[in-house]
């Protein structure tokens, strides 16, 4: 059985990154048996969330397991697409991943009620001094990484419009389909799917948000998926229409 290490469920979702929600969607649509253990990001071989390991064969990073799981199991997550449209997929991928993600952190990290009740609660189980150096080390760690990206560099404001201008393109691309390619899901769902449910818990509120609310199809796409692959966690992604 193929073992996934993951955060576990978090802010009214069933994962707390999004990253192990796409490798989870990828193992269900692939119809592969696995379990799910929390885990920190220090056991995994490159050091993030989420890695896998199979029978001792240990992969790491979401998009290389998605690429070991079709090698390994003989699946295409998307049979049926053209050259194309797989290119398309692609390009969406890392829209998603490397550009709304790195958005969607700033307001996760950088407003202060969120990072109170967010990523601050890791550290709950430190003394005092022990758990303010733990926060001022992740707070540089990240900012470090929105700098390097370049988003750390603009301003709240100029952050939001980059954050807007990629939800509405998804919006755009989506459409009135289902899915990001068509009637059916492929594996390009998986990761817009994660993100957006990010972004749009209740849990958490930003201006981000709000602007993916603005945009009736990616809302009824995000309920659409979380009905379809976590039913249990539907209602809390309701709330956030």
């Amino acid at each position: 059985m193929i073992t996934l290490y993951a955060a576990g469920p978090a802010y009214g979702l069933p994962e707390g990154s999004p990253y192990v929600t796409k490798t989870e969607i990828h193992l269900k649509m692939a119809g592969l048996w696995y379990q799910k253990v929390p885990a920190h990001p220090e056991t995994s071989p490159k050091g993030q969330l989420p890695w896998i390991d199979d029978d001792g064969v240990k992969v790491a990073d979401s998009t290389f397991i998605r690429a070991y799981i079709e090698r390994s199991y003989g699946v295409d997550l998307d049979a049926g697409l053209s050259k194309a449209q797989r290119g398309q997929a692609w390009a969406i991928e890392r829209m998603v991943e490397n550009h709304l993600g790195w958005a969607s952190c700033h307001f996760r990290f950088f407003d202060d009620d969120n990072f109170a009740k967010g990523a601050a609660r890791w550290f709950d189980g430190l003394p005092g001094e022990a758990r303010a150096d733990a926060i001022d080390g992740l707070l540089g760690a990240v900012q470090s990484n929105l700098k390097a990206v370049g988003i750390g560099r603009h301003s709240p404001d100029e952050i939001v419009e980059l954050g807007a201008w990629s939800l509405t393109a998804l919006s755009e691309m989506l459409g009135d389909k289902s899915f990001m390619m068509g009637h059916r899901p492929t594996s390009v769902d998986a990761i817009v799917f994660a993100m957006l449910a990010q972004i749009l818990t209740p849990f958490f509120d930003s201006p981000l948000r709000r602007r993916a609310e603005s945009l009736p199809n990616l809302v009824g796409y995000a309920e659409r998926m979380m009905a379809g692959y976590y039913p249990e966690f539907a209602p809390e992604m309701s709330r956030a229409a």
